[in-house]
């Protein structure tokens, strides 16, 4: 059956006439029932929770630093079990310690470059979108490139030049993770500064840094903090990226990079603890910045949330 036979049939539907000659009422789209893990509240909760977890990580972490460096070389190579649940490796050192205190560490590292990554996102985009044509040009100029050179290559030469370590991550990850949230910043700037009251505001007199303070910054806030939150998963991937290539943190730092670049010796000696569970985990923290994120986002949207 066509499209316009089913429309043409359901009008003559909504058109019947019931016994007593009254017009009966005929709902077409009955309010569907909400279901299990939609709404605000539920995105809340979600959202809270893969916080929650994350923030008890970073403090574990914390905490087993000592026992992420202890060596037994009695217990070395054992497999997972109940004294070790994640087995220990080749010297003896407790790979549930080294997860847990590895996922913290790539967790602060993640969190530092993230935030200062959108704040250069937020700066340029405001100059691009209120600097006016030659402003606009030479930021549009330098995102192009930045976007133009793969991300792994300047985040090594960067971390590289700086002496790798802790800081050399952070400004690589920072350094080149701004110019996707850039360009979405500076086109929510450029459509906010084609409104009428912004025109009043120039002719004025106001100047663009209040501008930029009182009008702008409250208007991109929204898509400012989506976009923060879905850089972390990015900064965390890329941080171990480079540290598992050796351009990163040092090896005698407990962070999941090193522990998956020291697993790959011993992976065809039939050690798969050593590269399973820290990937594993590396990748659940991912998934909960992610659920984080899309909570956020949908929360901020006017538009498919169900109240």
């Amino acid at each position: 059956m066509c499209a316009a036979d089913r429309a043409k049939r359901e009008v003559a539907c909504s058109r019947s006439v019931a016994t007593d000659g009254v017009s009966s009422v005929t709902v077409f789209h009955a309010p569907a029932s909400p279901r299990f893990g939609s709404g605000r509240r539920a995105l809340l909760a979600g959202a809270a929770v893969s916080i929650a977890v994350l923030f008890a990580v970073v403090v574990a972490g914390r905490l087993l630093e000592p026992a992420a460096v202890a060596t037994n070389l009695a217990d070395k190579n054992l497999a997972p079990g109940f004294a070790h649940l994640f087995g220990t490796d080749w010297m003896g050192r407790d790979m549930l310690a080294r997860t847990v205190s590895g996922l913290g560490t790539s967790i602060v590292i993640g969190l530092v470059s993230a935030a200062v990554s959108s704040i250069i996102a937020l700066v340029v985009a405001a100059i691009a979108a209120l600097g006016g044509e030659r402003a606009d040009a030479a930021v549009s100029w330098l995102i192009d490139l930045t976007m133009g050179i793969p991300h792994i290559v300047l985040l090594i030469l960067i971390s590289y030049a700086l002496g790798r370590g802790a800081l050399g991550v952070c400004v690589g990850v920072a350094c080149t993770h701004w110019p996707s949230l850039a360009r979405v910043l500076r086109a929510e700037i450029l459509q906010l500064r084609a409104q009428p009251y912004l025109a009043c505001s120039r002719a004025l007199g106001v100047s663009r840094v209040r501008i930029a303070l009182a009008h702008a910054l409250p208007s991109v806030l929204p898509q400012y903090l989506v976009g923060l939150v879905l850089l972390f998963p990015h900064a965390i991937l890329h941080e171990a990226s480079i540290t598992f290539l050796g351009f990163g943190l040092s090896p005698e730092t407990p962070a999941i990079g090193v522990i998956l670049s020291e697993a790959m010796g011993y992976l065809t000696a039939g050690a798969w603890w050593l590269a399973v569970f820290p990937g594993a985990a590396l990748l659940v923290v991912v998934l909960l910045f992610d659920r984080v994120g899309a909570a956020l986002r949908d929360l901020m949207s006017t538009e498919g949330v169900q109240r």
